[in-house]
């Protein structure tokens, strides 16, 4: 290049979510000396998503959820990266394309990339604006408070917290839990599920395993009329209410078919958690949306995010042959069974060893939002912008 400064190239991050910003942190730090790191996100804040099945029952703490981009890159050198509002449309090698989210025309624009990390997570309804996003919650809240038989479908970390955090607010109300598996939350060691079901027994809640839900074409009335959820057992339960707690799928329809996995929609990826496909080699993916192998968990994910960046600067440094492995750790998870309790559990690390777990009974009502205003947007007070 005969002593030219080489122009800079960007790295962009496909997603703003806790995976999504700390990929732009860790990438920020790893290569601003020659990249700028560009973050497309479509939604106005960062959604807050472990709070999410709270806030949908408790009120008061509902604007906590939706945390502004607005200092999200403050553990990142000055001036290195930058927001675009977008939602992607197609990702080919070296190119993304997106739609701009606050163009009245919604303009297609076009970005070059060097390195592109997908971190698009799952599927969420669609939220257009942080007022937008608390009226919801106020909606859900005063459905849940009028309803006398609530029925939560999905025995996941999600759906548990729903059925507990329901019934100790609301102990009058009836509350059953269905679970289509034998165990509720089945990735986790069988202790896990011991756990919740005593929790379950303590607070009244009756849970039903084994069966699954018949959900009707358009869905359960959701006007506070008594209904009947009908099982594949042949079993009928009475509800005026029924929250679904499935799961999501990932995120993926802008990359093409190839990309993705077909049992399981996830992207297929190395265990550099480059994508498979040798063409899209400079691609990479982490969190909820990958086919990775580990516990699909924020914590994870911040591991991969910073696998990735040394792995793109190694890269760049032409060391293609030496890039490291994620190799997952044992899952674990923090879950509420309560406003109050809550457990930390750790599955074992090997099948001759047991898990741990620390049950406790010091939980808060906004479930620690205000360190998470703190880890993405410190500085910032303004909890309503």
């Amino acid at each position: 290049m005969n002593g030219l400064k080489k122009e800079r190239g960007n790295i962009v991050v496909v997603g703003g979510s806790y995976v999504g910003l700390k990929s732009v942190e860790f990438l920020a730090n790893a290569m601003h000396e020659s990249h700028n790191i560009v973050l497309i996100e479509k939604n106005s804040h960062f959604h807050h998503l472990f709070a999410f099945p709270r806030f949908a029952i408790l009120s008061g703490y509902e604007h906590m959820a939706f945390i502004p981009y607005s200092n999200a890159f403050h553990a990142c050198p000055p001036g290195t990266s930058r927001l675009v509002r977008g939602l992607v449309t197609s990702v080919s090698p070296g190119k993304v394309e997106y739609t701009e989210v606050l163009s009245p025309s919604q303009d297609k624009k076009t970005l070059d990339y060097d390195y592109l990390v997908v971190a698009t997570g799952t599927h969420m309804p669609p939220i257009t604006g942080k007022k937008e996003g608390i009226d919801g919650m106020k909606s859900s809240q005063e459905t849940v408070k009028k309803a006398k038989n609530v029925v939560v479908v999905g025995g996941g970390a999600v759906g548990v917290q729903t059925a507990t955090d329901i019934k100790e607010l609301f102990p009058d109300k009836s509350v059953t839990l269905i679970h289509s598996r034998d165990k509720l939350m089945q990735t986790f060691h069988p202790q896990m599920h011991e756990l919740i079901m005593a929790r379950c027994k303590e607070l009244g809640i009756e849970v039903i395993l084994n069966d699954r839900v018949h959900i009707p074409q358009g869905g359960f009335p959701t006007d506070g009329r008594a209904f009947s959820i009908e099982l594949t057992s042949g079993r009928t339960v009475p509800a005026d209410l029924a929250i679904l707690s499935t799961g999501q799928a990932p995120v993926t329809s802008f990359l093409p078919p190839a990309l993705v996995s077909p049992t399981t929609g996830r992207v297929l990826v190395k265990p550099t958690l480059q994508l498979q496909d040798p063409a899209y080699s400079h691609v990479f993916a982490v969190g909820d949306v990958a086919e990775h192998g580990g516990p699909r968990q924020a914590r994870p994910g911040f591991k991969q995010a910073e696998i990735v960046a040394r792995n793109v600067r190694a890269l760049e440094e032409g060391k293609g042959g030496e890039l490291e492995v994620y190799k997952p750790d044992p899952a674990a998870i923090h879950l509420s069974l309560g406003i109050k309790r809550n457990v930390i559990f750790r599955n074992p690390a090997g099948p001759d060893e047991e898990p741990k777990y620390d049950m406790k009974d010091d939980g808060v009502e906004d479930v620690g939002s205000g360190r998470a205003w703190g880890m993405w947007a410190p500085g910032v007070q303004d909890y309503h912008s």
